[in-house]
C-alpha cells in the first residue's frame, strides 16, 4: 500500500500564546493525498529547523554544490527579539510562499519520509498546552480574500465549509465558544472526537458537530457507510452508557468499530451487541507508548453530547437524514458474521462466481459488504482438488433451454410413454 503524502499546505493564521511563555505558532492546514484534512500548529523556529535539515538531506537540490541547481526555496532565519505585528504578518507571507513552494518539489523530496514526518498532527495539535489562567491566546486567522490569493497548483485553496447552528450552545470550557441558533460557521478542523474547530465572526473555537449542519442538506452523504468486518480498537477510558443505545464499557476492553460517525459517537460491537460510544476514549491497537500518550491527553475532556439530547434543535431542512437503529446494526451485523462463517466452511466456492450470482444478490438486500479471503486461503484452495458440481435436475434444464431443445424433449418423452 502506497504512504500517504502531503498534497496541499495552507497557511491560516497565527496564534499568540503565553504557556509556557509568551510566543506565536503558525497554523497550518494540511491536506494529505487520503483527502484528510489536519490543522497543526508550528512555530517559526522549528519550521527553519526542519529546512535546515531538508538541506542537508538533499544537498545537491540546496546549491550547496552548484548554486545554480538550487531548487530548495530559501526561508530567512528566526530573529530573537521581540516580534512586532508588522515581522509577524511578514513571515506569514513568507511561509504561505515557502510552503507552496515546497510542495511543488519534485517527488522525491515533496514525498520525502522527513517532510511528511514533519507536517504529520503531533498530539500537541490536537490538545493544545494550557494557556495562562489570567492571559488567553488569541488567534489570527487569513480572510478568505487572502486564501483566494494564494493558490496553488496541485489542488487549490482550501475554502472553509460553512455550516448553521441548530440550537443555542453554551461554552464549558475556555477553548469552546458560546453559538446562536441560525448562527453560520465555518469549519477550520474536524476532529474525529466530534469537537470541531471552528470560527464565527471575531470568535474562534471548539464546538460539539451535534450542535451543527450543512447548508447543503443532510441528504449529503459526509458519514462514512458501516463496516460490519469491524476495526479493532482498545478502550483508553470507562464510559457508562447514559441512553439505551449506548454501550458501557471498563478500561482496557478489546471491541471492533463497525460505523464511524463524524458527531464522534462510534458504533462499536462487542459479542453480539452493539452500541454508541465515545470515540475519543477508543484508541486504534498501537504500541504501550502510543498508548500512555493517548490516556494522558484524555485529562479533563468530556465527550460531545449527543444530537437526540439536544432541546429546541431547529433545523432548516424538511427531512432529517436518516439514522440506523442498534436493532438494524445488530441485524446486518449477525448476517455479515453469518456469511462471513460459511463462506470460510464451503469448499470450493469461487469469489468470482459467488458475486456474480444473481440469487446472492437477492440475499444481498442491505447492501452488507462481501467478505473476501485472504491471499493464503486462495493458495490453498488452488492446490485442492476441483469438486465436481452435481448435475442439474431435470426441471431445472427444461427452464433453462432453447424452445427448440424443450419441444424436441417432449417429442420423444411422449414417445417412449406411447411404446411403454
Amino acid at each position: 500500500m502506497e504512504e500517504i503524502y502531503v498534497r496541499h499546505v495552507e497557511m491560516l493564521g497565527y496564534e499568540k500564546r503565553f504557556f509556557p511563555s509568551q510566543h506565536y505558532v503558525y497554523m497550518l492546514m494540511v491536506k494529505w493525498s487520503d483527502q484528510s484534512e489536519k490543522l497543526i500548529y508550528r512555530t517559526y523556529p522549528e519550521i527553519h529547523t526542519f529546512h535546515k535539515s531538508l538541506k542537508e538531506m538533499f544537498p545537491i537540490e540546496a546549491g550547496q554544490i552548484e548554486r545554480a541547481d538550487r531548487i530548495i526555496p530559501s526561508l530567512p532565519a528566526p530573529r530573537w527579539v521581540w516580534d512586532s505585528e508588522k515581522s509577524r504578518e511578514t513571515r506569514k507571507n513568507t511561509l504561505a510562499d515557502y510552503c507552496q513552494s515546497l510542495i511543488n518539489l519534485p517527488p522525491h523530496i515533496s514525498r520525502c519520509k522527513h517532510l511528511s514526518s514533519f507536517f504529520k498532527v503531533r498530539p500537541e495539535d490536537e490538545n493544545p498546552p494550557n494557556p495562562n489562567i489570567l492571559k488567553r491566546a488569541e488567534t489570527f486567522v487569513v480572510s478568505r480574500e487572502q486564501v483566494r490569493g494564494v493558490a496553488s497548483d496541485i489542488s487549490g485553496p482550501i475554502i472553509l465549509d460553512t455550516y448553521r447552528v441548530i440550537a443555542d450552545f453554551k461554552k464549558t470550557s475556555k477553548h469552546e465558544i458560546e453559538l446562536h441558533t441560525n448562527d453560520l460557521v465555518e469549519i477550520v478542523e474536524k476532529n474525529p472526537n466530534g469537537w470541531w474547530f471552528c470560527q464565527c465572526e471575531s470568535k474562534r473555537g471548539w464546538v460539539p458537530a451535534s450542535y451543527l449542519e450543512p447548508l447543503d442538506g443532510p441528504e449529503e452523504a459526509e458519514d462514512a457507510d458501516p463496516d460490519y468486518e469491524g476495526e479493532l480498537h482498545i478502550t483508553i477510558q470507562a464510559y457508562k452508557a447514559e441512553l439505551d443505545d449506548e454501550m458501557s464499557l471498563a478500561l482496557g476492553e478489546t471491541i471492533e468499530v463497525i460505523h464511524k460517525l463524524l458527531d464522534g459517537w462510534w458504533v462499536v460491537r462487542k459479542g453480539e451487541k452493539t452500541g454508541y460510544y465515545p470515540s475519543m476514549f477508543l484508541q486504534k491497537g498501537g504500541t504501550r507508548e502510543e498508548y500512555k500518550a493517548q490516556k494522558l491527553n484524555l485529562h479533563n475532556q468530556k465527550p460531545p453530547p449527543r444530537r437526540s439530547t439536544i432541546r429546541n434543535a431547529k433545523s432548516i431542512h424538511n427531512k432529517s437524514r436518516q439514522q440506523l437503529s442498534q436493532d438494524t446494526y445488530r441485524r446486518n451485523s449477525r448476517r455479515y458474521l453469518q456469511q462471513k462463517g460459511s463462506r470460510l466452511t464451503e469448499p470450493g466456492r469461487s469469489s468470482k462466481n459467488s458475486g456474480k450470482s444473481p440469487l446472492r444478490e437477492r440475499k444481498n438486500e442491505d447492501n452488507i459488504p462481501e467478505v473476501s479471503t485472504s491471499g493464503s486461503e486462495s493458495e490453498l484452495k488452488k492446490k485442492e482438488v476441483p469438486v465436481i458440481p452435481p448435475r442439474p435436475s431435470p426441471e431445472l434444464i427444461l427452464e433453462r433451454c432453447t424452445h427448440s431443445t424443450r419441444k424436441k424433449v417432449s417429442i420423444n418423452k411422449s414417445q417412449s410413454n406411447s411404446t411403454s
